[in-house]
């Protein structure tokens, strides 16, 4: 009697992998079930004030953390679907006195807002606010005439056109004080034999939170020959010398009379 050795089946890969996978999804939804899991979310931050009077001098959180416990399928929708909730409102009345977001005020919000699970605290991270007034100042745009460079026998026979003639800033107000109060503009050309037609950028100071109604300027202006010398300024004429005062009269009453007496 001849013995056989029974062959050992392949293991089969894709069927192991199904396996393994229903396994993990069963855990997973076992484990979501359940309640009083806390975790750490990064909540959207809406700041409520008066954006025609104040600016931010730093950069808004756009999201604040937040220590949120309940169950695990809530949990699991607030930890990677945050965006999706409506962010919440964060009103700042006084924005030049208000340095710091109030967190007690913030997590009561937070409660109110996001009723299916518990808030425990706002973390303290990037919570600096830092608001300055919002300002603006106009201020007018001028050529430097002298420094305009010409070729020889060359003249601007014309007006200096400029547009615009003034630029307007906006921004903080600390800002503002650093802006000139006049922007002269210089003409880099050299030699200038040809009229004039370009377009120059602004010496002006740049800053993100500083805004310019433009940042360079449309100069032209027409150059021609000078055909014949330009005459010589007059020359300026002496002052006169003050006439003498003429000596006062005697009068005839302080004539002394002759003594007729004998």
């Amino acid at each position: 009697m001849s013995l056989t050795t029974a062959q050992s089946r392949p293991v089969q890969l894709p069927t192991l992998f199904l396996c393994l996978l229903a396994a993990a999804l069963i855990w997973l939804l076992n484990a979501l079930n359940k309640n009083s899991y806390t975790v750490n979310v990064q909540y959207p931050i809406e700041f409520v004030y008066d954006q025609k009077q104040f600016v931010p001098t730093s950069p808004l959180p756009k999201t604040v953390t937040v220590s949120i416990t309940g169950n695990g399928w809530k949990l699991f929708r607030q930890s990677w679907l945050p965006f999706r909730s409506s962010p919440i409102r964060y009103p700042i009345a006084h924005p030049l006195k208000t340095k710091f977001i109030n967190t007690a005020s913030l997590a009561t919000s937070l409660t109110d807002h996001a009723k299916d699970v518990r808030v425990n605290f706002v973390a303290g991270d990037t919570l600096e606010l830092n608001f300055d007034r919002l300002a603006a100042q106009e201020v007018p745009v001028v050529v430097d005439s002298a420094g305009i460079d010409l070729a020889e026998q060359m003249v601007v026979s014309s007006l200096i056109n400029v547009s615009p003639r003034t630029i307007r800033f906006e921004g903080p107000a600390r800002l503002l004080r650093g802006v000139p109060d006049t922007i002269h503009v210089k003409i880099p050309a050299r030699r200038l034999a040809l009229s004039y037609d370009e377009e120059l950028r602004l010496p002006i100071p740049r800053h993100p939170l500083l805004r310019a109604s433009a940042d360079q300027v449309a100069v032209s202006f027409e150059v021609a020959e000078l055909l014949q010398p330009l005459p010589p300024p007059p020359a300026p004429q002496p002052e006169k010398p003050a006439a003498a005062s003429k000596p006062a009269k005697a009068s005839k009453s302080s004539k002394t009379k002759p003594d007729r007496r004998k």
